[in-house]
């Protein structure tokens, strides 16, 4: 499994951290999702290749910004 690391802006509160957790759940081939407010990124396994850009999507879709991966 290959693991990514995402920045997300414009988290605020653990309502956030949720938010941004069940979507990127929701992604098929996600994994594992973790998202760190203090750092203000997510962190996730993929059981098969997924796009950055579904990945970004999501986030954005939500409300938030993508940032870079790490």
């Amino acid at each position: 499994m290959t693991t990514k690391t995402i920045e997300v802006k414009g988290m605020s509160c653990n309502h956030c951290v949720q938010s941004v957790t069940e979507a990127l759940t929701k992604i098929d081939g996600l994994v594992n999702v973790k998202v760190d407010l203090t750092f203000g990124t997510a962190t996730y396994e993929e059981t098969k290749p997924v796009s950055d850009e579904v990945v970004k999507a999501a986030i954005t879709n939500i409300g938030f910004t993508p940032g870079a991966f790490r």
